[in-house]
């Protein structure tokens, strides 16, 4: 019993010094799921406090950080087709999130459901973002 105990507390430890900016997204296996964000927005709660992988359009300004399912949500402010992003202190000491902006990204972070951003004009928030990379795919 003693050594269950004394493994799981050096296993939280292990754990907490990784830098999971650092590890490749099959890596990170307590990820959900691959969600769509028309998912998301249908069923936020199904998510709530769960680790997800998304891609939408990224838009960053004060107090308007926010993946949209689609550019063109964001070009008619239809911020009930986004969520508001948070980036992990790791994550954005080694990325600058700007260079992303107004591109299409995929994204590994914490979904929120309750936490509706600045001014709760979101669908929720994808907190502690430990993934940011562009999306660029053409068929």
């Amino acid at each position: 019993m003693i050594f269950v105990i004394s493994a799981t507390v050096c296993g939280q430890a292990n754990k907490d010094s990784i830098d999971e900016t650092e590890m490749k997204p099959y890596q990170l296996l307590d990820i959900q799921e691959n969600v769509s964000l028309v998912k998301l927005i249908a069923n936020p709660e199904k998510y709530d406090g769960k680790r997800i992988q998304v891609i939408g359009y990224l838009h960053l300004e004060f107090e308007g950080n926010a993946i949209y399912l689609h550019e063109e949500d964001f070009k008619h402010a239809i911020s009930e087709n986004s969520f508001w992003v948070d980036f992990s202190d790791k994550l954005t000491k080694k990325q600058d999130p700007k260079k992303f902006n107004d591109k299409y990204v995929i994204i590994i972070g914490t979904f929120k459901a309750n936490d509706k951003g600045h001014m709760g004009m979101f669908g929720g928030t994808l907190d502690n973002i430990v993934r940011l990379d562009l999306w660029d795919f053409h068929r």
